[in-house]
């Protein structure tokens, strides 16, 4: 049998749903029965859900009547409806550790516990299977980190508002945390920044992860000023590189929040973390490594490890690294070594503290003529501009050079900036081979759940347009 399928005594169970409170239920209910739950985005389309699907095999789906309706019938013998009167009974019934039954379930570490999709941005979604010492593991080392309570909250207690989504790896492993810590949680069904900031002033919020386009527009928005912040105390960032400028702008607008970056993946879970304010204070890196794990710098073409200080494909190696992508052995075994090292695709180095810096994704440089340009480099110059208020960065084609620097960017309210002044504002912060060498406005840049930018969806754009006006 594969070892990129479930056990045969496992059960998945699909589920896709808004965030609600109905979800953390849902999820360790299951967990607690050994069925491995597989949660997808409930705003995918019915073909996305369907591969989804398919990939998972679920012999079960929890959804909305909202949702429903995207779900592959002809798959599927059950689907529950979450906001069902049936459903919302079982949740309001009363009862005793000694009225229930004992369903005498054993789950081993080796276990199956999730299917997380990964965000499609090198490809089709792919499945990725992860166990319960996937997630032991990635508890045990975020736990040493956070047993002293902050002698600066009332009663010690944590009180942590997400606004990340609970089918993704980041939501999904910051939720069980905050369970597994006692934590009051604070959940929102969709996103909405002013309700966010209502929520931080109503329940005293003093924690939230977050993906860095939440601190870009705190950082910009001149609503945070009408409410009572006080609260915050820390922010997560992850899902995505953050900005030195824009992590240095939030600092300055909000002293007393500390920004702890971190990196991750589905494949591989949470990799780094910064401890205290010292640490938190270098912007451009996303940290060390947790005390589990293993990393190394590796040169793409002759897959020799790097010293500090030189950039490489990051390689990790550890207890929370997943078993595979689920039926699919071929791009297991493309990304997972026999020796057990994660090919990450992102290009990385560490420096002699052994702080980890992100550059960029292996395959979305920018290759201009023999140079190599990060995009991730280019949009925190381009989002500083203030008639800014978003950017992305993508190659696109050109004869004599191979690939240039193209800007996709979001206009502020009332700006008018146009191709020459963005072009000029970067040309003046950065080599010459980096300059931005086209420009398009767009009215938003398309993201992942996580807030990773989308590049094929943009690059699809530019080509799209490109062949429009040969």
């Amino acid at each position: 049998m594969s070892r990129t399928r479930t056990s045969s005594s496992s059960h998945v169970a699909f589920i896709l749903s808004p965030t609600s409170l109905h979800v953390p239920v849902l999820y360790f209910s299951l967990l607690a029965l050994g069925v491995v739950v597989s949660p997808a985005n409930p705003i995918g389309s019915e073909s996305e859900i369907a591969h989804q699907v398919r990939l998972s095999r679920p012999s079960i789906a929890f959804a909305t009547s909202a949702t429903a309706h995207k779900l592959p019938r002809d798959e599927l013998r059950t689907i529950i409806l979450l906001d069902s009167p049936e459903f919302l009974s079982m949740l309001n019934r009363v009862g005793s550790s000694h009225t229930r039954p004992d369903f005498g379930v054993e789950v081993s570490q080796t276990d199956s516990m999730a299917i997380l999709f990964s965000s499609g941005t090198t490809g089709r979604v792919k499945g990725v299977l992860l166990t319960h010492r996937n997630f032991i593991a990635q508890l045990a080392a975020f736990h040493a980190l956070r047993v002293k309570p902050d002698p600066t909250l009332p009663d010690e207690q944590t009180v942590s508002l997400f606004t990340v989504p609970l089918f993704h790896v980041y939501g999904f492993v910051m939720l069980v945390l905050a369970v597994t810590m006692a934590e009051t949680l604070v959940l929102r069904e969709r996103f909405d920044f002013e309700a966010m900031l209502r929520a931080v002033e109503r329940y005293k919020v003093s924690y939230m992860p977050v993906s860095p386009p939440l601190i870009v527009a705190l950082a910009k928005s001149e609503l945070a000023q009408k409410y009572d912040l006080s609260s915050l105390r820390r922010i997560g960032c992850g899902g995505a590189p953050l900005g030195k400028e824009v992590a240095e702008r939030f600092t300055e607008k909000f002293p007393n929040v500390e920004i702890g970056q971190g990196y991750g993946l589905t494949e591989g879970g949470g990799v780094t973390r910064m401890i205290g304010p010292e640490e938190s204070k270098r912007y451009a890196s996303v940290g060390r490594l947790f005390e589990n794990m293993e990393a190394k710098i590796v040169d793409p073409e002759t897959r020799e490890a790097l010293p500090p200080g030189r950039m490489g494909e990051l390689w990790l190696r550890g207890p929370t690294v997943m078993k595979g992508y689920i039926g699919d052995d071929k791009a297991t075994a493309e990304t997972l070594r026999s020796d057990g090292w994660l090919k990450t695709g992102d290009l990385c180095f560490f420096d002699d503290e052994g702080f980890l810096y992100i550059v960029d994704r292996l395959k979305e440089l920018i290759k201009y003529k023999a140079y190599q340009v990060p995009p991730a480099e280019l949009e925190p110059i381009i989002q500083s501009h203030p008639d800014i208020a978003d950017a992305a960065g993508i190659p696109y084609p050109d004869e004599e050079a191979g690939q240039i620097p193209m800007a996709y960017v979001v206009r502020k309210p009332g700006s008018n900036i146009n191709e020459a002044a963005v072009m000029d504002f970067v040309a003046k912060q950065v080599a010459p081979y980096k300059k931005i060498r086209r420009v398009s406005f767009i009215n938003s840049i398309p993201k992942s759940p996580a807030g990773k930018i989308l590049r094929r969806e943009l690059i699809s754009h530019a080509l799209s347009s490109r062949s429009s006006n040969l």
